[in-house]
């Protein structure tokens, strides 16, 4: 019976019956026949189905309520008795940046795997902002403005950026001295990623940088930056390496990018309170620290 009232709770919270199962690892169809159980027992319709999303009736209202109120009781029973094993089970599905994940997440995963063993990680490298919701996400890394305070937020490491360029193409073109005078210098960026967010002598000012290459791939942009063919604004995570060991240079070293940018970890809806997702997150905090070791 409590599966019946979840998978309706679900449905609303997911925006369809397919999202819905998802979460749950169940097939759409035993979905659809729970909810149908739950409709026919208490002789109301509960949900009307649009062409995009799934509205509770007025019934529906009242019965989500209750019903949310309850598996948040479930839940947190649930909490309590699992504080007595740290692992955790079932399906976990992230979302990461490409390089970021590759680099920086991925071979630092096997701790938190060994210690969950009854877990089934699913991790999606992607530069695009997911929509945690629409794609059944539940954890996101990103890097980009945090919001202290904001509990749907975690942040994880601060991510500072960095003006630079490979010596040859220093030698050949000249450092700019301002940034008037990177202007009239070759740069690199990402699609998306041209809005160059700096802060300097004077305050914050935002760069906007002319790509001398056109992608999508912020990998492409930092491959053709060590290649000699312009300047970029990178992260030092992504080029800590090469600035220490001198394939790269600072560029313009006053200027820095915007210092509320981070690395943080993002949930939406219920996943939060979700003891996989509240494992996984408190992991992901420990690893990094706030001078992370590409920093240091």
């Amino acid at each position: 019976m409590l599966a019946e009232y979840e998978i309706f709770v679900r449905a609303l919270e997911e925006g369809s019956l397919s999202a819905a199962a998802r979460r749950l690892d169940l097939s759409p169809a035993v979905a659809s026949r729970r909810l149908a159980r739950l409709e026919d027992r208490l002789g109301v319709r509960l949900i009307e189905r649009t062409s995009r999303r799934m509205a509770p009736t007025e019934a529906g209202r009242l019965v989500y309520d209750r019903a949310a109120q309850l598996l948040d009781g479930v839940e947190d029973l649930e909490a309590l008795v699992s504080r007595r094993t740290t692992q955790a089970r079932g399906l976990l599905r992230v979302s990461a940046p490409t390089s970021f994940g590759r680099r920086r997440l991925a071979p630092l995963l096997k701790p938190f795997l060994d210690a969950n063993p009854r877990l089934t990680l699913e991790l999606n490298l992607t530069d695009a902002f997911v929509d945690l919701m629409a794609e059944d996400v539940d954890v996101a890394v990103r890097i980009g403005s945090y919001e202290a305070g904001d509990p749907a937020m975690r942040r994880l490491a601060p991510n500072r950026r960095v003006l630079c360029a490979a010596p040859a193409y220093l030698a050949e073109h000249g450092a700019p001295c301002t940034l008037e005078e990177l202007r009239g210098h070759a740069q690199l960026a990402a699609e998306n990623q041209s809005a160059w967010r700096l802060e300097g002598p004077d305050g914050p000012v935002v760069f906007r940088a002319r790509s001398r290459v056109r992608t999508n791939s912020s990998e492409v942009a930092r491959e053709l930056v060590l290649a000699g063919a312009g300047i970029a604004l990178r992260s030092t995570w992504d080029v800590g390496d090469e600035l220490r060991d001198g394939r790269l240079q600072t560029v313009l070293p006053q200027y820095a990018g915007a210092s509320d940018i981070a690395v943080f970890a993002l949930t939406a809806g219920r996943a939060r309170s979700e003891n996989r997702v509240r494992a996984f997150i408190d992991f992901l905090a420990g690893l990094y620290g706030d001078v992370p070791e590409w920093d240091r």
